[in-house]
């Protein structure tokens, strides 16, 4: 199945998109896709409730806004340096172990709705990124059972402004949890929807020219070993979100950086995941 959730801001009613590319609202589901419908088996029960109502489902309204397809999480765990060659244009080597920074659920966001860049930055940079949510509750999960405790896949725009990461002491959070600094979507795939989450191209573009291209085969940590050992540290919730990591082609990674400006276009996507884009609008 594939998630999706349409409407204004505030105001998003839960559905699927179908395999012909109809968007069905789901409202008479009676739930919203957050951590009480992952947690008490929601993906099994939408799926027989569909099977048995299919046919009377009405399509959502051409052009209405995409929200984020799961409600806000309780955390957005991410992993940086994960990428071999991303790590080789930052200037540092893959860490022993995971390098561990949240985002504040806060930024979390539509996967098309506006960038706002933050008061008092002027270093906002991208990351495309192949995210996963937790489908039920993970507590020391072993690694060869990881794939039970996901509840799907979905694009990530990681949005980093690097003059609060880098130079404003402290953790890298400062500089991830802006206003809008997660478009998530634009929909939830279950793993049943990909064949193979290790080899998914990635791309992103900035006012029409790629940035970014490459392919989640190049993670160094893997989905199943990244779900297990972030699990050691934290209890992880259903409809929590891991973000892997990104590949090269950030604008840090410039000579001379490139840092994005009011009234670019951001456009991103993975493979089976969809693509989204984001206007960057200047500070009120």
């Amino acid at each position: 199945m594939k998630l999706i959730r349409k409407g204004q801001i505030g105001e998003e009613s839960p559905g699927l998109l179908l395999s012909d590319g109809r968007e069905v609202d789901a409202s008479s589901f009676g739930e919203d896709y957050d951590e009480v419908f992952f947690e008490t088996d929601g993906l099994l029960r939408l799926r027989n409730w569909y099977d048995e109502n299919a046919e009377d489902l009405p399509l959502f309204q051409e052009n209405e806004r995409y929200g984020a397809p799961i409600t806000r999480p309780s955390k957005i765990v991410c992993i940086g340096l994960n990428f071999d060659d991303h790590a080789a244009e930052s200037g540092m080597d893959i860490p022993e172990e995971p390098v561990l920074f949240f985002k504040a659920s806060s930024a979390f966001c539509g996967p098309n709705d506006d960038l706002l860049l933050p008061r008092g930055g002027d270093k906002t940079d991208w990351e495309v990124e192949l995210a996963f949510v937790i489908g039920k509750k993970a507590s020391y999960v072993d690694e060869k059972d990881a794939h039970d405790y996901l509840a799907g896949y979905a694009l990530h725009n990681d949005y980093s402004e690097r003059a609060f990461q880098l130079e404003r002491s402290g953790q890298w959070v400062k500089g991830k949890s802006c206003d809008t600094f997660a478009p998530f979507g634009p929909f939830l795939a279950t793993p049943d929807e990909i064949d193979d989450v290790d080899n998914l191209k990635m791309w992103l573009k900035v006012n029409g020219e790629t940035m970014q291209s490459s392919n989640s085969s190049n993670l160094h940590y893997k989905i199943p070993f990244l779900l297990s050992y972030v699990s050691q540290f934290m209890t992880l919730v259903p409809g929590d979100i891991i973000s892997t990591g990104t590949p090269p082609g950030v604008g840090l990674g410039m000579d001379p950086p490139v840092y994005l400006k009011n009234g670019d276009l951001v456009e991103l996507g993975i493979d089976k995941l969809g693509s989204s884009s984001q206007k960057v609008v200047a500070p009120e």
